[in-house]
């Protein structure tokens, strides 16, 4: 499971960062993307899907976690 950091742009767009893999992409689609629950499958600009832990409420960006390939 890689370290992901995923922080917020100056335009409000998510982007996150793969250390293993030092690849940086835009964020197109988040599971739950809501004030009271936040995380889930992500899929990024390429096209690949990681899956994190939902946070309860909406978390202070930028922020790092574990990922796992959905």
């Amino acid at each position: 499971m890689p370290n992901v950091m995923i922080r917020k742009e100056a335009d409000g767009a998510l982007s996150c960062y793969i250390a293993k893999k030092d690849l940086e992409e835009a964020i197109v689609a988040i599971e739950f993307d809501e004030p009271e629950r936040w995380g889930g499958e992500i899929e990024l600009a390429d096209g690949t899907s990681y899956y994190i832990e939902p946070l309860d409420g909406e978390p202070k960006l930028p922020m790092t976690m574990r990922a796992r390939r959905a």
